[in-house]
């Protein structure tokens, strides 16, 4: 295993991958058993590995500094090489999905892996090859207008992330005028984002219709691999949590206004839980990676061998540097089967969720990197894999006080809190692109009009202050999933709603909800969304009736511990 300080980029040799492809397509149409048509699948796969760890390193170091000329360019030509492969992957899919073969396949692997090939033959054509290299373009440049946002704030030059931490101050005036800053910062780019976006948005509505799909919507739930489901059951999803959960963080964010002391709680406000101050880590960041190290050998032997392995790798980029792209990501280096785990450390609370949500996601990503042959199965659909990330979140309770001292019943309080407070803001995320891609020809104010409509009607307490750009809808442009990842955020309240299940189910029996969460994560995407529930003992979210068994709990608890 190679330190990730030291390992090496090459360009990957696309003429010889290229060769791995029409080579793997005759193989298995010329199969006469299958051990021929297994050996063309894997010979296919060790060569795809090896190029996507060339391309996840690539982009790894163009996200740590994106104003590195070398990286930003090798990205995009990657991007470019990926998009001219199209044409080439299509013939190897149709020659997989068509082989005599099929059903030996799905008996060693499961059915899965050959839905996937069936959705990816529905969704590729080399019609779509200028628009795949467009849209990475777009996404590059986004990321570039808002890593390079930067303002003075108090005689310190700062990003978004530098004016997160003076937006938890227990000074009202300090958060007001870090919040005002932040406003203004996007406000400022805002042209260059509207611009971006709108082109976004018409580039992949004009995909959708070349590949005959009404809008986007359809042709982006087949990508993101929504088999057992549809936009319709997300809708009545979104209308649980209106129902449900809206009412319930309407109740908190009352008592959070009585207990701040404030005639009207203000968007600046809602990040401050506690009036003396929310509970903030205790340590350096290399300090808080080496609490992390003791809670995850204390929690299980496989977290412990997992974290040791990061630690000694140095499986991590969290420090917030000028030039550094927003966010937090888990991605893997499948060649080493390493996960990497890269943040923006901030001061906050924040700090320690990263050390547990990407270390869910990590730890569930070093599991099946050991224990799947098929690399495309290791992983799932993201509203599986956000159930891993969200649920170690719970599962890292015990160990809390190491992290914040005498603070850190507040800090689970707070943590209970944001997790079921931010389930209405994800259902306003999903519902706005839904709205936009049903109505591509808005006009970017129009857009915002309609942001701020749906924020009303699932987040009745929002209020900005009077701040124009915010109260006009500009908020919408905080969410860089909205640009990168569209339609990937839904995910993160049904996987809340699992992650709450499991929570449940630790108070009760920790030892069972462990080794239910540990099949979960094994179990990585070889199986349906729905089957994969049932590995963990979870229920379906869609079903009338979950949202409130899934969250009871949490509401109950918090109004006994938020008074």
């Amino acid at each position: 295993m190679t330190d990730f300080r030291e390992m090496t980029y090459e360009r990957p040799d696309i003429e010889a991958f290229t060769a791995c492809y029409r080579n793997a397509a005759a193989q298995l149409r010329s199969a006469s058993a299958y051990p021929e048509a297994r050996k063309a699948f894997f010979d296919l796969q060790d060569a795809m590995i090896r190029v996507e760890t060339m391309f996840s390193l690539a982009y790894v170091r163009n996200t740590i500094d994106t104003n590195d000329a070398y990286y930003e360019a090798e990205v995009l030509w990657l991007q470019e090489q990926e998009a001219s492969l199209i044409p080439l992957k299509k013939e190897y899919l149709q020659a997989f999905a068509a082989s005599p073969f099929r059903k030996d396949f799905e008996a060693e692997f499961g059915p899965q892996l050959l839905r996937k090939a069936d959705a990816e033959l529905k969704t590729s054509d080399e019609k779509l090859i200028p628009d795949k290299i467009r849209e990475g373009e777009l996404r590059m440049a986004y990321s570039k207008s808002s890593a390079a946002a930067m303002t003075e704030f108090r005689g310190e030059q700062v990003n978004f992330y530098g004016l997160l931490k003076h937006m938890q101050s227990t000074d009202r005036a300090e958060r007001k005028e870090a919040f005002e800053a932040w406003a203004a910062l996007y406000e400022k780019i805002s042209p260059e984002l509207d611009s971006q976006y709108d082109e976004l948005v018409h580039l992949r509505n004009g995909m959708a219709k070349k590949l005959d799909f009404g809008n986007y919507t359809g042709l982006a739930y087949l990508e993101r691999g929504r088999f057992d489901y549809t936009d319709k059951d997300v809708a009545c999803f979104r209308k649980q949590i209106r129902e449900v959960i809206t009412p319930a963080v309407a109740e908190i964010r009352e008592r959070q206004r009585r207990r701040l002391g404030v005639d009207k709680l203000r968007y600046y406000d809602e990040s401050l839980i506690f009036p003396d101050g929310n509970a903030c880590p205790i340590g350096s960041m290399e300090e808080l990676v080496k609490k992390a190290q003791t809670m995850y050998r204390e929690m299980s032997p496989e977290t412990g061998e997992f974290f040791d392995f990061m630690a000694q790798y140095h499986l991590f980029d969290l420090e917030t540097r000028p030039g550094k792209r927003m966010g937090g990501y888990m991605t893997a280096f499948p060649e080493y089967k390493a996960p990497f785990i890269f943040s923006n450390f901030n001061g906050t609370s924040a700090d320690v969720d990263v050390l547990t949500h990407e270390a869910g996601h990590a730890f569930q990503g070093y599991l099946a990197m050991r224990s799947i042959p098929v690399a495309d199965l290791c992983g799932s659909t993201s509203e599986i894999n956000e159930i891993h990330s969200m649920s170690m979140e719970h599962f890292a309770y015990p160990w809390m006080e190491s992290f914040f001292g005498e603070k850190w019943e507040q800090y689970i309080t707070a943590h209970l809190i944001d997790a079921l407070a931010v389930i209405p803001y994800m259902a306003v995320v999903d519902e706005y692109q839904h709205r936009v891609y049903e109505a591509p020809d808005m006009t970017a104010m129009e857009c915002r009009a309609v942001w701020r409509e749906i924020e009303k009607a699932y987040m009745p307490w929002r209020d900005y202050d009077g701040n124009a750009f915010l109260e006009g809808g500009g908020f919408w442009m905080q969410k860089q999933h909205i640009f990168l990842y569209p339609f990937y955020y839904i995910d993160y309240a049904l996987a809340q709603l699992c992650a709450f299940q499991f929570y449940d189910r630790m108070k009760e029996d920790r030892p069972q909800a462990w080794q239910d969460y540990l099949r979960l994560c094994r179990a990585g995407g070889t199986k349906g969304y729905f089957e994969l529930l049932e590995e963990g003992s979870l229920l379906n979210p869609f079903k009338e009736g979950t949202v409130e068994k899934s969250t009871g709990h949490i509401i109950e608890e918090l109004l006994k511990r938020y008074q």
